[in-house]
């Protein structure tokens, strides 16, 4: 037991280890400084050149998300002609996998193009490997360099004293691409594939069992993918189980790397911060406040799962190495606590247990990082959800001392608050109107046996569902029967407001306040560099999230809790 804790200690502090250089490094890559990976600069003029892009073309907030939603709906017809025509694909199809219906084709195109990945389909089934490069390897890379993108155009608004122009999209998009999220992906890639995860182009394998049994086995390019599912917070598994197979999460060894890197560039991203400004002070308040809600959800997690179920203790069942039900002995209780937590702060949503076998409040807590969605939070994303707290506590902030709320210089204003608030509500109302409609659907229709556990826990099933695709997560309680049309299409549009308003929002407030008057720092300026005021957004976050989600909490998981304690 102490084995296990100590190994979800050691990957926690070498992750933060590893996040303070990046985030210098990622600061360095977004002013356009000299980095050791500048032999890529020959590869994006290339690149640029074929598009006919001028990266040095300054952009405006407002150009800089039209261009975000230009290339965003190209990849979506992209995707769907892909996974439509699957059957008919001329290579890289060995095991001859069916093309998708249209609603499920719908369903994972939109899924992919957020960077949620919530798979309503078997991997090794589903998809040919074509679709799973050409489409879903993909769409993990340009997916997450497009929330990174919208990131550093904040960052850029946060920098500048008084502008309209936020520096070029497509510039940061494409270094974020081939200078942060490919080296780390690559190195991902060699450290998984030298554990086991295989990368071929070979069809199913087949052998034979130790009870003398043939059984085929499926393969295929996984490590590239398992990488960038990582790496991008991304988390869509190359298998039908996630990392919860042992070829796409060999060892322990590589169940550290892979639950490392899906916070890695989080992290690195609130340190990024406050090298870019020079306000290293903000960017430990960032990171301060985002960790002090990690290990809270992360600690109580973890404990639950190493205590066991207390229903299968009663069944005289000895679970002296904590609640294994759904989770891989290899890896332990304690290991599956830290991912379960780490995937669902993060935009990720790759497992390697099942959530949905979970005690129930370790259930409410990978639900509660979903539904809080910016304690790290998904690359790029997560800090464009914190960015929107942060305003609301300078705005609350500075009512409460009686002076005028201002952020970096820049008078916080109305106009920025409402748009605040819209965004912040914009995440419970798709959630909570999602699962009233499921639950509604299901009650004057049981026969339709979307639930394999009706009641409290079938509750937290089609609550879970939503909670996932309203974060862009991807992750679920597997014991809902999803892929029907109800499920594929209304998730698809939760998962389109989810994904481009939070983006389109925190990016307006920013390009707003950087054409706003400068004004210099006095004695009467609030200071948002300390931890009292860390303190206030992390209170701001937690008090919104328990008045949006307490009651659903409780119709779910906590009344299960009750139920079994």
């Amino acid at each position: 037991m102490l084995t296990d804790i100590l190994g979800v200690i050691a990957m926690f502090l070498l992750t933060v280890a590893i996040g303070l250089p990046l985030g210098k490094y990622i600061a360095k890559v977004y002013k356009g400084e000299r980095t050791w990976l500048d032999f890529m600069a020959p590869l994006e003029r290339f690149f640029f050149r074929m598009s006919g892009i001028d990266a040095s073309r300054e952009m405006t907030w407002k150009q800089s998300m039209v261009a975000l939603l230009s290339i965003n709906l190209i990849w979506f017809f992209w995707a769907m002609f892909l996974l439509m025509t699957q059957s008919h694909h001329p290579f890289w199809n060995p095991d001859n996998n069916p093309s998708m219906s249209p609603d499920l084709a719908f369903n994972t195109a939109i899924s992919f193009l957020v960077n949620c990945n919530l798979q309503h389909y078997s991997g090794e089934t589903g998809l040919s490997y074509l679709s799973q490069l050409g489409v879903m390897c993909f769409l993990q890379f340009v997916t997450a360099g497009t929330g990174m993108a919208a990131c550093a155009v904040v960052f850029n608004a946060m920098r500048s004293r008084s502008t309209q122009h936020l520096g070029n999209f497509f510039d940061y998009f494409l270094k974020s691409c081939t200078r942060i999220l490919l080296p780390l992906s690559v190195v991902v890639a060699v450290i998984v594939a030298t554990q086991g995860t295989p990368m071929t182009f070979e069809g199913k394998d087949t052998i034979t069992t130790l009870q003398g049994v043939e059984q085929q086995i499926s393969r295929g390019p996984a490590a590239a993918m398992v990488a960038i599912k990582q790496v991008g917070t991304n988390g869509g598994g190359f298998f039908g189980v996630n990392s919860a197979h042992p070829l796409e999460n060999p060892t322990y060894l590589s169940n550290m790397v892979e639950n490392m890197v899906i916070i890695l560039i989080p992290i690195g991203l609130a340190f990024a911060l406050g090298f870019y400004l020079d306000r290293k002070r903000l960017g430990w308040m960032v990171f301060g406040a985002m960790t002090v809600g990690f290990l809270l959800l992360l600690t109580t997690t973890v404990y639950f799962e190493m205590n066991g179920n207390p229903a299968i203790s009663n069944m005289g069942i000895d679970q002296g190495l904590g609640s294994l039900e759904g989770k891989e002995m290899r890896l332990g209780a304690a290991a599956s606590g830290m991912w379960a937590t780490s995937t669902t702060v993060t935009s990720n949503g790759s497992v390697n247990a099942m959530h949905d076998s979970l005690t129930p409040l370790s259930g409410m807590n990978t639900m509660l990082g979903m539904m809080i969605n910016s304690f790290y939070g998904g690359v790029g994303v997560g800090f464009l959800n914190f960015f929107v707290f942060i305003i609301i506590a300078v705005f609350i902030s500075g009512l409460m001392v009686g002076r005028t709320p201002e952020f970096l210089g820049k008078k916080v204003e109305a106009r920025e608050v409402k748009i605040a608030i819209i965004i912040a509500l914009l995440h419970p109302f798709l959630i909570l109107s999602g699962t009233a409609l499921a639950a509604y659907v299901y009650v004057q229709n049981p026969e339709i046996g979307w639930l394999n556990n009706p009641g409290f826990h079938g509750f937290s099933e089609m609550l879970y569902e939503y909670t996932s695709s309203a974060a862009n997560n991807g992750s679920g309680f597997e014991g809902l029967g999803d892929n029907t049309p109800f499920w594929n299409i209304t998730t698809g549009f939760v998962l389109i407001l989810s994904r481009y308003l939070p983006i389109i929002g925190p990016v307006a407030i920013a390009g707003i306040m950087a054409s706003k008057r400068y004004i210099p720092e006095s004695a009467g300026t609030l200071k948002t560099d300390t931890g009292t005021f860390g303190l206030m957004v992390f209170f701001v976050i937690w008090i919104v999230a328990a008045l949006a989600f307490f009651p659903s909490l409780v119709l779910g998981p906590i009344a299960e809790y009750f139920t079994i304690y």
